[in-house]
């Protein structure tokens, strides 16, 4: 299965790492020197909850976010 929100279809999104080195200029230093970017990916917090969908229970995998905001009720 797909890692990916049933409700909201959030997923995951591909970005770079970017290593900072060096103190900033404003905290004294002589600037920040940014390093080789690398490939990484941002994945979202999911959970897999029990909920009664159209009647019938099923095990589904949502976000936190949609969890928290009350679009699915959990099955106790």
């Amino acid at each position: 299965m797909a890692r990916r929100c049933e409700i909201c279809g959030k997923g995951t999104v591909a970005g770079n790492s970017v290593p900072r080195k060096g103190q900033a200029k404003k905290h004294g230093g002589v600037g920040q020197h940014i390093g080789v970017t690398t490939k990484r990916v941002f994945r979202p917090n999911l959970v897999t909850i029990k909920t009664l969908i159209n009647g019938t229970p099923r095990t589904i995998k949502i976000c936190t976010r949609c969890l928290r905001s009350g679009k699915v009720e959990k099955l106790v």
